[in-house]
């Protein structure tokens, strides 16, 4: 056997199934992307540099992976990429909401409204419209399952993300609006984790990485293979019988909820 032939028998089966990740260029979005594609999926990723898209698909394989930037609440975008997923590939089973937004901390009393109203666009109503493109492209016939990112910042209040917690907690109430609706052909979940080591999450830990941790018992922040583990599982056979839930991913922090 040559080494090109070892290499190949090494790569997983192909299952024949395709994602769409939406904000996959790094951190949960590309955690989830690069794990389906581990097990042997396809997968559409989107995010807004093109650049960064670009060496996401290149790391993911470009023969298992195609990137269509644009931004989230787009619906441009939005049309853009489920048409690209069915050209290239021919079906979108699962999807993955992941592309979120939070330029502003403080108390929700002190939001600019604009700035509510452009996070409700990006978290929520863009999550309704890709589900709505990949419900009517292949779901609705084909069947499949869907993954919406929330977050615990939409189980309980906070000094610093309201606007965002407030979002969060409107998409979990989406992943159950669709799941009623989209049932029996699809099957759709949420995850909602905690401080998670990315990017986006960074004004929440940098320089006081410590002092975060102590609040978990778990010992630690999230890492987003953490996510990626638990998307993957709502997006398999074994998750056959769960729909309209939301698992909450949090190193053990709402433990510390009692007296």
């Amino acid at each position: 056997m040559t080494a090109q032939e070892r290499e190949r028998a090494q790569e997983p089966a192909g299952t024949g199934r395709v994602a769409l990740v939406t904000g996959a260029s790094r951190g949960i979005g590309h955690a989830v992307a690069a794990a389906l594609v581990a097990r042997g999926d396809r997968v559409v990723i989107t995010g807004r540099n093109e650049e960064a898209l670009k060496d996401a698909v290149e790391a993911l394989g470009a023969d298992r992976a195609l990137g269509v930037p644009g931004k989230a609440h787009d619906e441009a975008h939005q049309a853009a990429a489920v048409e690209a997923a069915m050209e290239r590939f021919g079906r979108i089973d699962y999807l993955v909401n992941n592309a979120g937004t939070n330029p502003v901390f403080g108390p929700i009393t002190d939001t600019d409204l604009g700035v509510a109203r452009k996070v409700f666009e990006t978290n929520v109503v863009s999550a309704l419209g890709f589900a709505q493109r990949t419900w009517h492209a292949w779901q609705q016939e084909h069947g499949g399952a869907i993954v919406n990112i929330t977050s615990v910042a939409g189980l309980a209040a906070s000094p610093f993300v309201g606007a965002y917690g407030m979002s969060k907690a409107a998409m979990a109430n989406l992943t159950l609006q669709l799941a009623h609706e989209m049932a029996p052909k699809v099957r759709v979940n949420s995850l909602a984790p905690a401080v998670v080591k990315t990017r986006f999450a960074a004004a929440l830990y940098e320089g006081r990485e410590a002092e975060a941790v102590a609040s978990y018992p778990l010992g630690r922040l999230g890492v987003p293979e953490d996510v990626a583990g638990a998307a993957v599982f709502l997006l398999s056979d074994a998750a056959g019988w769960i729909t309209g839930q939301t698992l909450v991913l949090d190193g053990g922090l709402f433990l510390n909820a009692g007296i």
